[in-house]
């Protein structure tokens, strides 16, 4: 039978493995938008949360071998093959492994895209507050805004979610706007 840690015990293993301040606060970031889907998916909001939550958590101390290290943690660990497929899946270009699960698919369509909205509101006075979907996508046009981040990757998952872009951006703005980023 396979095991999931409680919100506590993903907590400090997050903690344990990822000291980077930005990095815990992308994984929570990533933890309540798949935990916001779940339940408007009717899905299992605590497997959605813990995996987006511990999504990452081999790329602080192994970036060149990330997802690997943390897959084989979790196999060892006994948590549930759904959390196993979405990690390895969303970094799909590295393990060749599609995604073949809606959890899978919104993990790679909220990744990138919750560090790109992160990086656009901190240009932004209200930062979340009256953030619009219609500029989120005129500043991800722009290319040299937030570089580092895989457009391709956001749209792929996008796709796989089946959902439309404007409709993604709108949802995961309303997520973060009650998202406590001091904490």
């Amino acid at each position: 039978m396979a095991k999931l840690p409680t919100r506590e015990e993903a907590q400090k293993i997050l903690e344990e493995h990822v000291k980077d301040r930005y990095q815990q606060m992308h994984s929570k970031m990533i933890a309540v938008g798949l935990e916001a889907y779940a339940k408007k998916f009717g899905e299992d909001e605590k497997l959605w949360y813990i995996t987006g939550l511990l999504h990452d958590l081999d790329y602080f101390e192994f970036p060149n071998e990330h997802p690997s290290e943390s897959l084989k943690w979790f196999k060892e660990w006994d948590y549930p093959v759904e959390l196993i497929h979405a990690v390895a899946a969303h970094y799909w270009k590295k393990t060749n492994e599609m995604p073949a699960s809606k959890l899978a698919a919104t993990l790679i369509a909220t990744d990138e895209l919750a560090g790109f909205l992160y990086a656009y509101s901190l240009m932004r006075p209200g930062g979340f507050e009256g953030m619009e979907a219609s500029s989120v996508k005129k500043k991800f046009k722009d290319k040299t805004f937030a570089a580092k981040i895989d457009r391709e990757e956001i749209l792929f998952g996008i796709e796989k979610l089946g959902v439309e872009f404007k409709e993604h951006v709108e949802f995961l703005i309303e997520v973060y706007k009650g998202f406590d980023f001091k904490k």
